[in-house]
């Protein structure tokens, strides 16, 4: 299932892989996430889950066509970690600190939120 460079198949599986470790991930460190937002209770909406897979079903494509402008015999396992760490020490984690700063976040919650998406996008550029 490829299309103009991107596996349509890899990158679904790249958005569930990157979802089930962040339901793993946050389910472990649910507490200390709470307390970082000053919250007791946890969201019992489904909304955000929706929003979570969505975006990293987003994320999952763009990082592949992203990929795809390697070509295709550059499109490797370690390229893909390696622009994935790129993309995360570049993008991701300067905008979760730049974001949690101004709203005066404590920096235990800005070191929890993107270690999240540090893994989502390895495990995304992995696969």
């Amino acid at each position: 299932m490829a299309f103009a460079g991107m596996n349509y198949l890899a990158i679904l599986v790249a958005a569930v892989a990157a979802f089930a470790w962040g339901t793993a991930y946050y389910m472990t460190l649910s507490r200390q996430w709470l307390a970082a937002v000053g919250r007791v209770e946890p969201n019992k909406s489904p909304m955000p889950f929706i929003m979570s897979f969505v975006c990293e079903l987003v994320m999952a494509w763009v990082l592949a066509g992203m990929l795809a402008h390697f070509g295709a015999g550059q499109v490797t396992v370690k390229n893909g970690i390696v622009s994935a760490l790129f993309i995360w020490l570049g993008f991701v984690l300067t905008t979760v600190l730049v974001n949690n700063g101004y709203a005066g976040r404590k920096l235990s919650l800005s070191a929890i939120d993107s270690i999240h998406w540090l893994g989502v996008l390895v495990i995304q550029g992995a696969i």
